[in-house]
């Protein structure tokens, strides 16, 4: 697929909603680039986080300091115009103007990952103790190769090593 605004390969696929039309876009990744910055000189990201840390700042009445990170000496103000902290120990500076954005944002200040896809399989299948599904899993396997189900034993195998992995 070639790019809409030169003769590129697309590598971008935009989708605006504007006025709840639907517009979608195929971009290289130059042009995407220039889309980007386009759309951030009309609403940026650091737009939306500015105006929900105004409306935070606004509420509370204690007078401003400036707050800078100590690796990096990013401002807190800096931050609130480009949207982007400076390093990863931002977020321990930050984090007492950071929490309130964070949960307003994501419904959240904590991350909570996936678990791995197997694990869930394997937690799935096992009792609450993991010893006694991993007995119960051995039980079977031996059961398996007694029987000759090589296939079965070796999906078993895979399960018990999986979730030695994880106990």
């Amino acid at each position: 697929m070639k790019c809409d605004m030169c003769t590129k390969k697309a590598t971008v696929h935009l989708t605006e909603i504007i006025d709840g039309k639907v517009i979608e876009m195929h971009l290289c990744q130059e042009c995407a680039q220039k889309k980007s910055s386009q759309m951030q000189k009309e609403f940026g990201l650091a737009d939306l986080l500015a105006g929900l840390t105004e409306f935070q700042s606004s509420v509370q009445t204690e007078p401003k300091q400036e707050i800078k990170c100590p690796h990096c000496q990013t401002r807190f103000e800096e931050f609130k115009e480009i949207g982007r902290l400076g390093c990863s120990e931002c977020y321990g500076a930050f984090k007492e103007q950071l929490d309130p954005l964070l949960k307003r944002i994501h419904g959240s200040n904590r991350h909570q990952g996936k678990k791995p896809i197997g694990l869930a399989v394997a937690v799935k299948e096992t009792a609450i103790k993991p010893q006694e599904a991993l007995n119960d899993l051995k039980e079977k396997l031996q059961g398996a190769v007694r029987t000759e189900n090589f296939e079965q034993a070796a999906l078993l195998r895979d399960k018990i090593r999986e979730l030695e992995e994880h106990i």
